[in-house]
């Protein structure tokens, strides 16, 4: 049975969590295969809004196996915070698996990320500053601490120490704070050893065996397509890889078990933090799409930042994942306005381009070109065949499939759990046509 990849197609924030709890009921195991707790999922079922910060969306589907793979950099006082928080409303969490190769954010590491970005003054990269950043330079350096590393004391503090050698030099010299004590460092983490071992385990294992006893797999990225840290908007990236390839090595899934890469994709366009943004709306749009869509980070709180839709990064989006699907996200947020632009390539120094600039100073210069579709300026919220759509919603869908270079297999109309037209079966190796 499959392996299937959801991602976001754009800066993130576009509403995964809704597409991965919708195909939840449908899959096995959900998977998160990179990133922390500087994801944000909302998920909104009955009357109950969850916020989820570093837990699987698939948390919430009774009978699935949420899982935190190898991929992911992991704060434990956080996963267990938010554990504890779903226990208190009722969530079944025992069924959560972690694997024991995840890297650790230390408290060594949350300092750096902040100290860090405030010395680069204007130049920052508008990080979380919740230390994922440090944590994955670690990793590649490394010297990185692993889950594993929790149940061995010993090696821990060795591990321990000999990070705190040049981060407390930096600390000190550069940034002018105080050393930091190795052995207050491993105490913090080794609370947790105990707390968090009964979730632990091979996950590579598991869910290769659950592979070939046909099980459905869903692997779900952090983040961005535009924010990955090999083909985002660099350096206002994040420092892992949320595209459709570190979908396997995050999870230790073999890229030859992936039968389909949907990436999600909002009706207009956000981003959280620095950095390029060719359709920014700076104005009363912008303003508007904000409100109506609650455009406000759940991991950060962060207000986004608005523009309409760009149909040259999810061509790039198809690109560089392999796109099979659309899911198309927040449809019903634009239903107040009379005419909708939709950006189809960019003015840069007076060339039309189509496709995502090489370039990163041609990305900055980049204006849009706008093409402009009529609004239908009618609640949509109800609609659950593309049939109850009105027909101005009907085109605005059809005219992004055309321009954005993959089908749109399912469009969300609202914040509610069903509040979503499925065009197509996500589960199924038939090609979707699209609206």
């Amino acid at each position: 049975m499959p392996a299937i990849v959801l991602l976001g197609a754009q800066w993130g924030d576009e509403g995964k969590g809704k597409a991965t709890d919708l195909l939840g009921s449908s899959v096995d195991y959900v998977v998160r295969y990179q990133g922390g707790n500087n994801a944000g999922h909302t998920v909104v079922v009955g009357d109950e809004k969850y916020a989820l910060h570093l837990l699987p969306s698939g948390i919430l589907t009774p009978d699935c196996t949420p899982v935190i793979a190898n991929g992911v950099v992991i704060d434990p006082a956080v996963m267990l915070q938010e554990i504890a928080g779903l226990q208190e409303r009722g969530v079944d969490t025992s069924r959560l698996l972690v694997s024991s190769n995840a890297h650790v954010i230390t408290p060594f590491h949350v300092t750096l990320d902040k100290v860090t970005e405030r010395f680069l003054g204007k130049a920052k990269i508008g990080t979380t500053g919740r230390g994922i950043g440090p944590a994955y330079a670690d990793k590649v350096a490394r010297i990185g601490i692993r889950v594993q590393d929790l149940f061995d004391e010993k090696i821990l503090r060795q591990k321990v120490e000999g990070a705190l050698e040049g981060k407390n030099q930096q600390l000190v010299k550069v940034f002018n704070r105080r050393a930091m004590s190795a052995n207050d460092v491993a105490d913090h983490l080794l609370a947790f050893a105990d707390p968090i071992r009964p979730f632990v385990t091979d996950t590579s294992l598991v869910l290769n065996r659950a592979l070939d006893e046909g099980a459905v797999v869903l692997l779900e990225g952090g983040q961005g397509t535009l924010l990955d840290v090999d083909h985002g908007t660099y350096p206002f990236v994040t420092s892992s890889n949320p595209t459709a390839g570190g979908a396997c090595s995050g999870s230790g899934i073999g890229p030859t078990r992936i039968t389909r890469s949907i990436g999600i994709v909002k009706a207009y366009t956000t981003r959280v933090g620095s950095g390029p943004f060719p359709t920014e709306l700076l104005n009363a749009d912008g303003d508007a799409l904000r409100e109506i869509g609650g455009e406000r980070g759940t991991t950060t709180g962060r207000n986004r930042r608005c523009g309409w839709y760009d149909a040259v990064i999810a061509r790039y989006a198809v690109r560089v994942n392999g796109l099979t699907d659309f899911f198309l996200t927040k449809l019903d947020v634009l239903s107040s306005w009379e005419n909708i632009p939709v950006c189809v390539a960019y003015d840069i120094d007076g060339e039309r381009v189509e496709e995502m600039p090489a370039s990163q100073s041609d990305f900055h210069h980049a204006t849009p070109i706008y093409e402009t579709l009529p609004g239908w300026q009618s609640d949509i919220s109800a609609a659950r065949e593309v049939d109850d759509l009105p027909a101005n919603a009907r085109a605005y869908v059809r005219f992004l499939q055309d321009v954005s270079g993959a089908p749109i297999s399912a469009i969300g109309v609202g914040q509610d759990r069903d509040a979503t037209i499925a065009v197509a079966d996500f589960l199924s190796t038939e090609t979707s046509a699209g609206v």
